[in-house]
């Protein structure tokens, strides 16, 4: 157990008391009250989700706007190389028939 709370258990329970102590007489003096922190905490955490989801949700937007237009693009052009290729082939192919015979 010492060595989880960095000397004996007691002597340490005793100075977070004390500590906590002291702090909360220093936030109660500027005003503070343990709910409003716990409910400023809450309210980060939530603006923090909010926008993570807004930032993914406009990326997501962004993604599909351009892909309305980069993959039917890339989509023809990759026919028009298989279809180049296709014609290619059979045009070499045939130029090396009629060499042989």
């Amino acid at each position: 157990m010492e060595r989880f709370f960095g000397g004996s258990p007691a002597l340490v329970i005793t100075r977070l008391a004390i500590l906590s102590l002291i702090v909360g007489v220093v936030l109660a003096t500027l005003g503070f009250s343990p709910y409003e922190i716990i409910e400023s905490i809450r309210a980060l955490a939530a603006r923090v989700y909010d926008m993570g989801f807004a930032a993914i949700e406009k990326g997501a937007r962004y993604f599909l706007l351009g892909a309305v237009i980069v993959f039917p693009i890339w989509f023809v052009a990759r026919l028009i190389k298989v279809m180049g290729r296709r014609d290619g082939r059979e045009l070499v192919e045939a130029e090396g028939r009629h060499r042989r015979a």
